[in-house]
């Protein structure tokens, strides 16, 4: 009988014990003193044949609501965009699924290069001199940048707006708490950073000023007046962005941005139910030597030949870990090769059609929604993402939408609690103008 995973025969556990001079399971225990052995049974339950537990998986999987068989305008960091069917198929070869460390660049230039073209979009996306290539996430990007301030001007206080991902905020404050950084949380106005508030905040001891570009409300932040602060006391600039609305958006660098950091799960990465995904990570030139991760270079072999290699590995990461920023020294490679095979197919043009669609179609929504008296919380300009609020439960309403088909939005009063009953409706180019008549339709008869 041919077996997916080999079996051990009580044989095969007899010839092992007999191997190292034990003549039992239990003997390999004994130096674990009984009284904290555990004598019970685990609550789990009895082991299925290969075939029974394919088939309760299989069933336990089908309960979930995906985005093939629902409609979704559920965005909230992770998004329902449109990949190109040359994504699975570069990325599912094995010299890309299989591969691992390029440490060794003359036997992975393919990979290297990849590597390669993902940084030089993201900088062209971001208007930044430098990229590494890739971080696990858009959360731990900004939380490395924040570190990277700190030790870059020695200050130990960093300013983040509220209107900035709440699990982004939970990691960096995560991070913060093991090398004794505050970070404080900077209010807002009418869906926006409030400057004033910032304004009075902002002071030569703040390392990092960070916001959010489209924010967590969907609303475009202003990015000049922000960077007028930092810089006025000497601080950094660090913007988190969402790549895709670079595509429109006037880019972070061309603010005088330090830092853009964000995910790149809009471009080719599946919402995977959370992850796994792909951060980018961006610098001004004077910071890159201080960017965690990896970073690869172009440079010629000696016989001129165009070749790729791992650079600036040399830091503090590496061979001074008391001055390190950073303990990443990985990337989220293969997710990084699916973001540039889908803004290579995409091009320049594509990727600028894409994100109009979304502003288009998110506006399309929001006027729907109007149209049946559901009331839109921030009226500032937004791209693809913004705030209705029901009269009643978010919950209440997403379990109507879902008898329809519909996946709703998220639930802002989970995490902000004058946003109680505050849905966040995310609407990306793969709605069609159908779809989002329904969702307005249905949130409209079911919201009172």
């Amino acid at each position: 009988m041919k077996h997916r995973y080999l079996p051990l025969t009580e044989s095969d556990k007899k010839e092992m014990l007999d191997a190292i001079g034990v003549s039992s399971m239990e003997e390999l225990f004994e130096d674990i003193p009984e009284k904290v052995r555990f004598k019970g049974t685990y609550n789990l339950k009895e082991a299925k044949a290969e075939p029974l537990l394919k088939r309760e998986l299989s069933q336990l999987a089908a309960k979930n609501a995906n985005n093939k068989q629902y409609a979704s305008f559920l965005g909230a960091g992770v998004y329902d965009h449109y990949a190109p069917s040359i994504v699975d198929h570069v990325i599912s070869r094995s010299e890309f699924y299989t591969a691992y460390t390029p440490y060794q660049p003359e036997i992975s230039q393919g990979e290297l290069q990849a590597i390669f073209e993902f940084q030089t979009m993201i900088c062209e996306l971001t208007g930044m001199d430098v990229a590494n290539s890739s971080m696990y996430d858009g959360g731990t990007a900004l939380a490395e940048a924040a570190m990277l301030s700190a030790g870059q001007t020695k200050r130990k206080k960093v300013l983040v707006s509220e209107t900035v991902h709440p699990e982004a905020r939970d990691v960096l404050r995560t991070y913060a708490k093991g090398q004794g950084i505050e970070v404080i949380e900077v209010p807002y106005k009418n869906g926006a950073t409030d400057l004033e508030s910032l304004n009075s905040l902002v002071d030569r001891d703040t390392a990092a000023v960070i916001v959010q570009y489209p924010n967590f409300f969907g609303v475009v932040e202003p990015l000049a007046d922000v960077e007028k602060a930092a810089h006025g006391e000497g601080a950094m600039f660090v913007v988190s962005a969402n790549p895709l609305s670079l595509g429109i958006l006037t880019p972070p660098g061309k603010f005088g941005a330090d830092i853009v950091v964000g995910d790149a799960q809009p471009f080719g990465i599946p919402a995977q139910f959370g992850g796994p995904h792909c951060g980018y990570f961006a610098v001004t030139k004077k910071l890159m030597r201080k960017v965690p991760g990896r970073l690869v270079g172009q440079t010629k072999d000696e016989e001129g030949q165009r070749g790729f290699v791992l650079t600036l590995q040399a830091r503090e990461q590496h061979i001074r870990r008391d001055k390190a920023t950073s303990n990443i020294c990985s990337n989220q490679a293969l997710n990084a090769l699916a973001a540039s095979v889908a803004m290579t197919a995409l091009g320049k043009n594509g990727v600028r059609e894409s994100a109009e669609q979304n502003l288009q179609k998110a506006h399309f929504a929001k006027e729907a929604l109007k149209q049946q008296g559901v009331d839109i919380v921030f009226e500032a300009p937004t791209f693809n993402e913004f705030v209705i609020r029901l009269n009643k439960p978010v919950k209440d309403v997403n379990s109507q939408l879902l008898k329809q088909g519909i996946i709703g939005g998220y639930d802002l009063g989970l995490v902000y609690k004058e946003l109680k009953n505050c849905m966040l409706v995310a609407v990306t180019e793969m709605r069609t103008k159908e779809e989002i008549e329904l969702f307005a339709k249905e949130v409209g008869e079911h919201h009172e």
